[in-house]
């Protein structure tokens, strides 16, 4: 196939270095496409990405080009070419809902804090940062072929899908205190944060509870990817 420099609108993406590109193997085969390793790559520790696709019944072929079109210029040895799959949520299971989310680079490490705290299903709110750029992918080291994934067009749709799910929105001015919380519906609720600069519009208050995490006050908001480790790992408990 003719590879591209990635854009939004294509049917595949790139995972870029040696940690995505295994995930990709070991949890989404299905979805591989191609993989490529640097001429200058040399494996460091374990087996190499040869060996890996060997085992898998895959290709792994060397081809430097790939990297000057997907790799932007980054130190990446190992390249992974993956199909768009798009995704549905669990009506069952936990949500954590990114609303018009700025940043490839925090989606994707949002994504990992949501995997290690085991919330599997992730809604990002359009418009926003595209959950399979290469750097969300790249940032998620690859938590993205754990997760189920699904992107809406407007919060609203997002609820009607799911309107069962209790909802939290984390907001500075929230009503009740993370600590308040006594405890969680099993599994059906979600965790709504929203933009980095932003955050969520007053009007999120009415939509369900609303959760402050307290800080000093030195700082007026935690950044966003620290907020969502916070929020993740307290529900994480509630659930225990």
């Amino acid at each position: 196939m003719q590879l591209k420099r990635y854009k939004n609108e294509l049917s595949y993406s790139y995972a870029l270095g040696m940690a995505p590109v295994v995930e990709l193997i070991d949890r989404c085969p299905g979805l591989v496409l191609a993989i490529y390793a640097h001429p200058d790559y040399r494996a460091e520790s374990g087996a190499s990405i040869f060996d890996i696709c060997e085992e898998r019944g895959l290709k792994c072929e060397t081809n430097q080009k790939i990297f000057n079109i997907a790799a932007n210029k980054e130190n990446i040895y190992v390249l992974g070419v993956f199909k768009k799959a798009g995704g549905s949520l669990s009506p069952v299971r936990p949500h954590a809902v990114f609303v018009n989310p700025a940043d490839a680079g925090n989606l994707g490490a949002n994504l990992r804090t949501c995997l290690g705290f085991d919330i599997r299903d992730v809604a990002v709110i359009r418009p926003g940062a595209d959950v399979y750029s290469p750097k969300t992918v790249r940032a998620s080291m690859g938590a993205i072929f754990h997760i189920n994934t699904a992107v809406y067009q407007s919060y609203y749709e997002y609820a009607e899908a799911f309107p069962g799910h209790e909802k939290y929105f984390f907001m500075l001015n929230g009503e009740t205190e993370i600590g308040g919380i006594a405890g969680v519906r099993d599994g059906k609720f979600a965790l709504v944060f929203g933009n980095e600069a932003t955050g969520l519009p007053d009007e999120y208050k009415s939509y369900g509870r609303s959760i402050r995490i307290a800080h000093g006050g030195e700082i007026d908001s935690l950044n966003l990817t620290v907020a969502v480790g916070v929020a993740a790992h307290a529900f994480y408990k509630l659930r225990r």
